[in-house]
């Protein structure tokens, strides 16, 4: 059955979801961090940036990153379903739970990543081919420390020059987390020749390779 249920998604993607694209997202190398993230002990944080699928498969290929999980982050349990999350009728949206070790890769490291490979900073309430309030890009601090560093990164993000338009992802406080159903868990891994993993998501796995190769990890974390 999952199986199955897994081949009926792929066949609705044009409609709902993670959708078609015709071309790959650019790259932007984010600048080193100013503030670094003071943690010890495993720490995990919530990244939103579009579809899922893609912010999962690049933080599994970084190396300190012990998990990923796909899921939905605000709105209610009733609500968090697929089918209803894509729609754009609940108040989740669409992230990606990351725990990791911080004596591997810290949490200003793990955003730089984010935002140089996975979601456009400037973008509102899309990502990619993505549209709706459920594919904005959102950074969810698990801590006093995460959150310190989140608004000092976007402030230096803003005074670099590396974006011609304003960035607009947003900090916010962390909600309710419910893990996607088992077919969207490691869905890269899973699926490599799907044509939207191809399109979208296999380029910012290869960029991760290419701008940061000392934390880049050829196998890929699964749950």
């Amino acid at each position: 059955m999952k199986r199955y249920a897994a081949l009926l998604l792929a066949a609705s993607l044009t409609l709902a979801g993670c959708g078609a694209a015709n071309a790959a997202e650019g790259v932007v190398a984010a600048p080193q961090a100013e503030r670094t993230a003071k943690e010890s002990g495993l720490k995990t944080a919530i990244f939103a940036g579009g579809c899922f699928w893609g912010v999962e498969g690049v933080f599994s290929h970084v190396k300190g990153v012990k998990s990923a999980v796909s899921g939905y982050h605000g709105g209610t349990k009733r609500q968090a379903k697929y089918d209803l999350v894509s729609s754009g009728i609940t108040d989740h949206v669409e992230a990606v739970k990351v725990t990791y070790d911080p004596s591997v890769i810290r949490y200003d490291q793990l955003l730089r990543i984010f935002f140089s490979v996975v979601a456009d900073p400037t973008l509102k309430n899309r990502q990619g081919p993505d549209r709706g309030a459920q594919y904005d890009a959102k950074l969810v601090p698990m801590s006093g420390e995460q959150l310190a560093v989140a608004k000092a990164y976007l402030a230096q993000m803003t005074k670099s020059g590396k974006w011609s338009q304003p960035i607009v992802t947003d900090v916010v406080r962390a909600q309710a987390f419910y893990p996607a159903e088992t077919y969207h868990q490691d869905f890269a891994a899973k699926n490599p020749n799907h044509g939207y993993i191809q399109r979208w998501d296999a380029p910012k796995i290869a960029a991760l390779k290419r701008l940061y190769p000392g934390v880049y990890s050829a196998s890929f974390q699964r749950d």
